[in-house]
């Protein structure tokens, strides 16, 4: 499906970039992978791993309509990856965060309309279900922009869907390398929010290949989560340091104690596939689509009602072991 395309990534030098990239170019022939993003630093540092004749990058900023106009000409695929995601800079900094993560959003919509770009996939977060955060709340309307893109795309080819998924094992800014950064200067002890504390996990590896799939699996209107695992984190911090104590130092602002990715409120719309879910669009002006069937030929069903899937009740718990085989 990626052979021979124009795919672009907005945020593309972040963590989820780097190794879309590396796998893009590792399994497919595409035509052109250009990345979008505003620091012309991590552009030329990604550029000396990443020079294949097919990378392209382009300094740009998705507040910034008419640049991400030109940067889509010719596109085919777009992943949308920037925000900002730091949960406590947003809380400080909301005006700056809406500006990204919502009008943002609209830019890459409207840009990729008006582009006719064939499939486009944003990603979201745990947090923006059931939100209590402003970064929450902003993807969470984020998310709602991307699936309503599908019912004013007119006669348009453009696809719109969204993948949600949880805590990414050792990105930037991740519990995983803050606990690391502190055991390898020496810390005495490790800090922790509140012992009652569960979140989802997941790798980069298994991100980028869950929305790769999701490229070839999407009708549009979906929002896509993977069946991941969780932990506690006074376990995962134990799994890293087992010799040293825990501090507990209460909730950051806008912190959850656990993560949910489908409210219960939203069960009515929920479908369950083997290694997955999908939540269906609210409202469907458009030609109804069956949902239950992938492009992939994978079959769903409708979940019961109340259902919910949070980090707290979740069935499948990572071990020390495997969170350690995971890092």
């Amino acid at each position: 499906m990626l052979d021979n395309k124009s795919i672009l990534i907005t945020g593309g030098t972040g963590s989820f970039g780097k190794k879309f990239v590396q796998k893009v170019l590792q399994n497919y022939k595409p035509k052109k992978l250009i990345i979008y993003s505003r620091d012309e630093l991590k552009q030329y540092e990604m550029a000396q791993n990443f020079n294949s004749p097919c990378m392209r990058y382009f300094i740009g900023d998705v507040r910034d309509k008419e640049r991400l106009k030109q940067a889509l000409n010719g596109v085919d695929i777009c992943i949308h990856a920037a925000a900002l995601k730091h949960v406590p800079i947003a809380e400080y900094n909301p005006l700056e965060c809406i500006k990204t993560n919502i009008n943002g959003a609209s830019n890459v919509i409207e840009a990729c309309l008006f582009n006719n770009v064939s499939h486009i996939i944003a990603l979201s977060t745990d947090k923006a279900a059931n939100p209590i955060n402003l970064y929450g709340a902003t993807k969470l309307c984020s998310d709602k922009l991307f699936i309503a893109a599908n019912n004013f795309k007119g006669s348009m080819q453009s696809k719109f869907s969204v993948v949600r998924y949880g805590n990414v094992v050792g990105s930037r800014g991740s519990v995983v390398p803050f606990f690391k950064n502190l055991i390898e200067n020496n810390a005495t002890e490790l800090p922790i929010t509140d012992s009652r504390m569960t979140r989802f996990f997941i790798t980069l590896d298994q991100g980028v290949d869950f929305v790769l799939k999701n490229l070839k699996r999407m009708h549009g209107g979906e929002i896509f989560i993977p069946k991941i695992p969780s932990m506690k984190i006074t376990d995962l911090a134990h799994a890293l340091a087992p010799h040293l104590p825990t501090k507990i130092i209460g909730i950051r602002p806008g912190e959850k104690l656990h993560e949910i990715m489908i409210p219960s409120d939203d069960s009515h719309l929920c479908l369950e596939f083997d290694t997955f879910f999908i939540l269906t669009p609210s409202i469907q002006f458009q030609t109804p689509i069956n949902y239950t069937i992938t492009k992939l030929n994978e079959r769903g069903m409708p979940v019961k009602n109340g259902f919910s899937y949070a980090s707290d009740s979740n069935t499948s718990w990572l071990t020390h072991s495997e969170l350690l085989s995971m890092i």
